[in-house]
């Protein structure tokens, strides 16, 4: 049976597994969602058994389990490592949903739903696309799968996963499906993922709220102060100030900046597309290049203070803020991670006490196009959706890839099928049933192509 038949004859069954998935709130940031976290990984192995897996293992780690799965086809052949994670984004502010997050819907030829996209359509893409070659008696190699569910919170306990099970996860290129493509008529491949750094920033001042009448401008105000010292990081063109950060930062070369020039892109409607009236960002870069191959640094949140309804007028005591940088190939999260700290310490005044907290991060990747499994992935590429992908840099970031490559030694191909539309990690995310459809067709031709 040719693999469109099979999508159209097996849809509804498809789309009930992933909405099995999608209905467990599987929210790594919270800890009262722990019971969740088991249970979504329990229903992965349960339908990993069922698309053919041979066996299929909840696993412990310092943190959420993980789920293996693996299907051995001939000790000779190739080994195909498929990573993906069960964990989602916590879903508020709920109120701007126009459904419940963990109830799904189809609407518009979309799934609506927290996980529609990231990651939980896309694994399963993966594996209804193993089930088909299971079935059909098409797959020839072997197949693993390592399903994690922390990747939202950094995946930090899969750093000492990998190192503890090193032969059990020995294969010959890792893939992945958690990145987007350029649009649905676009198609593309990512190349290579910047990395991250993340911090908390508590700022102390008086040891208690202040009357803001009794004490203002004479004491200083914490909020105002974090205000101040997080406005130094970026100069006027864009480029940030810490000292040495980019001792490691390679620059673009130039072939690779004529290709991402050549990427159609249009600037008003990715204007219109969020939103806003102009951009901004570090001076003699591209939008595209900016996003993608050079570093950036935000504020992701900030908070202090009174924030109720009505007014109180106080000074506070503290003030906090949450920061990353996006990092590039070379450059080391830990490294940067201590040069920030350094920078904030010495530029912050003596009349208030500054605590820097870093949290996770990860390095950048990049994957060669001349590898065979990249030129597998876009052979299927080129077959589900008619034209050949474009290989593009992507500005997100997921740690563990690189991590991949310095503990197993495997190069990993990044086969995402994800839009800017889906809205992952904000409410209405969603995910398109043609993209759907394309990527199970897309990712069967791969494995086809692999074992070639």
């Amino acid at each position: 049976m040719e693999i469109r038949q099979y999508i159209q004859e097996n849809e509804n069954r498809f789309l009930e597994e992933l909405f099995s998935l999608i209905r467990i709130p599987s929210i790594s940031a919270l800890p009262q969602h722990k019971e969740d976290m088991l249970a979504c990984a329990e229903r992965w192995r349960q339908l990993l058994l069922e698309a053919g897996a041979d066996e299929a293992y909840i696993m412990p780690s310092q943190g959420n389990p993980l789920v293996y799965a693996e299907k051995q086809v001939d000790p000779q052949a190739p080994t195909v490592l498929v990573y993906a994670h069960y964990d989602v984004m916590p879903a508020e502010p709920l109120e701007l949903w126009k459904s419940q997050p963990f109830e799904p819907e189809i609407r518009d030829g979309r799934i609506w739903a927290r996980g529609a996209d990231d990651d939980k359509g896309q694994a399963m893409i993966q594996a209804k696309a193993f089930e088909y070659l299971v079935r059909e008696g098409l797959l020839k190699h072997n197949v693993k799968f390592i399903f994690e569910g922390e990747e939202e919170i950094g995946s930090p306990s899969l750093n000492a996963f990998l190192k503890e099970h090193k032969e059990l996860l020995k294969a010959d290129v890792i893939l992945v499906s958690d990145t987007s493509m350029l649009g649905a008529d676009l198609p593309s491949l990512t190349t290579g993922l910047r990395g991250l750094a993340y911090w908390e920033i508590e700022v102390t001042g008086p040891n208690r709220d202040l009357h803001s009448g009794h004490f203002g401008g004479a004491v200083a105000n914490p909020i105002n102060t974090l205000c101040s010292l997080l406005a130094q990081v970026i100069d006027t063109d864009g480029r940030i100030t810490i000292p040495h950060f980019y001792d490691d930062v390679e620059e673009v070369p130039a072939a690779e900046r004529d290709m991402i020039a050549h990427i159609p892109f249009d600037e008003q409607q990715y204007m219109d597309a969020i939103g806003v009236k102009a951009l901004k960002g570090e001076k003699g870069y591209s939008t595209l290049e900016r996003n993608s191959c050079r570093p950036s640094f935000d504020i992701c949140g900030i908070w202090g203070g009174y924030t109720g309804e009505g007014s109180k007028t106080v000074l506070p005591s503290k003030a906090y803020a949450k920061v990353s940088c996006r990092l590039v190939p070379h450059q080391q999260h830990e490294k940067i991670s201590q040069l920030f700290i350094d920078y904030i310490r010495a530029i912050a005044p003596e009349y208030v006490q500054v605590k820097v907290t870093p949290m996770h991060g990860g390095e950048g990747y990049v994957c060669p196009i001349t590898l065979p499994a990249y030129q597998a992935a876009e052979k299927g590429f080129e077959k589900a959706f008619g034209k050949k992908p474009l290989a593009v840099r992507r500005g997100g970031s997921i740690p563990i890839i690189s991590d991949f490559e310095q503990i197993l030694g495997i190069k990993t191909v990044l086969m995402g099928f994800g839009l800017e539309s889906d809205a992952i990690h904000s409410p209405n995310e969603n995910f398109r049933l043609d993209i759907f459809r394309k990527g199970i067709e897309a990712v069967v031709e791969f494995h086809k192509e692999f074992s070639k």
